[in-house]
């Protein structure tokens, strides 16, 4: 299907008491929805959106589980004189079943539509999550294919070595964090006592105790020695978690293995196992002591996280990163130990041009996390810009303007400058 956009009466006339500043793309865009099949068999699309002069120059944008159709960059892409595709994974909104092997497939059947459409060079925006899936993309493609992950952390066969994956010219990460799984050893409540009681807690490894530091906003600050055993102690929680889906996987697998070796006789209890599977409750995961103790990593951040600023609320409450998952999904994404898609894993493989754009006031993506991503990315052709803004762009005052405004500013310029029209 194909439309034409036409601009938004008085967008971003001011930026007092505005949180989103909605624009839409310039006159005269043309806009293709497309539903494509991947190689595996699942469902995915995308939108198109192609400006009123030939390129052959497109901007993909994609997160592994979010509706990335409306993403504030693409109406400065489009305007910048490039094509902009921004594609849905199998599973929006929904990481249940995640599993990023599978999502390089979605990521594969969307460079491929675009390569048959004619683009000659294609440059990945990897916002947040999408950066992880993007530098994992990168890698994988850059392989010859028998080289390529050839099993999930679970033990699945990918079929990356079959798969079409059309490398790509450039790589743009804004508001990066080091990957899903990365992200989660960070912010992961490592007080938790039991995986089956949520409310248990071990004081000495609490955020949210006074005793260790904890005063609330502006006041809270952990010492040294408390932020080393938390942050060991988080790692020791990933692993247990780690351990506890692969105990699932193999139970799933000996019944299946039994099942096939008895045939017909297969007992009623080895179909039951064999044929479920089992969901991970992953609570309090919201504890990030960045959050709470700004002189961590110091930024322009505010006090709280992604899901607010009461932690109680966030850490305890029923929405939260990796909240449910299964075995598989959790090895695969949100695992910092198991995961592929982590940057620490794979900017080494990045050698296009990239451009790395962090907002100062990020709650999700630190400082220190930004270095090191931009410190492992191989390219000798990167460049690093701070720009004043929340993790979505957003302004950090009711008087300044939307961050994400000026990284569109620099995302052009920088397209213009590294991807000449032809």
């Amino acid at each position: 299907m194909t439309t034409t956009r036409n601009p938004a009466a008085g967008a971003t006339a001011g930026f007092l008491n505005t949180d989103w500043n909605p624009r839409d793309v310039p006159q005269g865009t043309r806009t293709t929805n497309v539903v494509l099949r991947t190689a595996d068999g699942a469902a995915t699309g995308g939108s198109l959106y192609e400006p009123s002069t030939p390129t052959d120059t497109v901007v993909c944008v994609m997160h592994p589980r979010e509706f990335m159709a409306c993403h504030y960059l693409i109406p400065d892409i489009v305007g910048a004189g490039y094509a902009a595709w921004s594609q849905s994974p199998r599973s929006v909104g929904n990481d249940l079943r995640l599993e990023h092997e599978f999502a390089l497939h979605d990521v594969a059947a969307g460079l491929t539509y675009l390569k048959s459409r004619g683009y000659r060079r294609i440059v990945l925006l990897g916002n947040s999550g999408g950066a992880g899936l993007y530098a994992y993309y990168v890698q994988q493609s850059g392989c010859q294919p028998e080289q390529r992950t050839s099993r999930t952390p679970a033990g699945k066969p990918t079929r990356l070595a079959d798969l079409q994956m059309p490398q790509v010219d450039g790589v743009v990460f804004a508001g990066p964090h080091p990957g899903q799984g990365a992200l989660l050893m960070n912010c992961i409540d490592p007080s938790v006592v039991s995986e089956y009681d949520p409310l248990a807690v071990d004081p000495a490894l609490d955020p949210l105790n006074p005793g260790n530091g904890f005063a609330g906003a502006g006041a809270t600050t952990y010492d040294a020695s408390f932020v080393e055993r938390y942050r060991a102690a988080q790692r020791e929680r990933v692993a247990r978690i780690d351990e506890h889906a692969r105990r699932l996987i193999a139970l799933r697998m000996s019944a299946r293995k039994r099942m096939a070796e008895a045939g017909s006789a297969a007992s009623v209890e080895d179909r039951r196992i064999a044929s479920h599977t089992p969901i991970i409750n992953v609570w309090r995961t919201d504890a990030d002591l960045r959050c709470f103790d700004l002189s961590i990593d110091p930024s322009d951040r505010k006090f709280g996280s992604l899901w607010g600023s009461d932690p109680y609320v966030s850490n305890y409450g029923a929405v939260g990163f990796a909240r449910q998952c299964t075995p598989e999904s959790w090895l695969s994404t949100w695992s910092g130990l198991s995961s592929n898609a982590t940057l620490e894993k794979t900017a080494a493989s990045i050698v296009q041009p990239v451009l790395v754009v962090e907002y100062t006031g990020d709650q999700a993506c630190f400082p220190g996390d930004v270095k090191k991503i931009y410190a492992s990315i191989a390219s000798s052709n990167k460049r690093h810009l701070r720009v004043r803004g929340d993790h979505h762009g957003r302004a950090l005052s009711p008087e300044e303007e939307p961050g994400r405004l000026e990284a569109g500013r620099q995302l052009a310029s920088w397209l213009k400058d590294t991807f000449p029209a032809l």
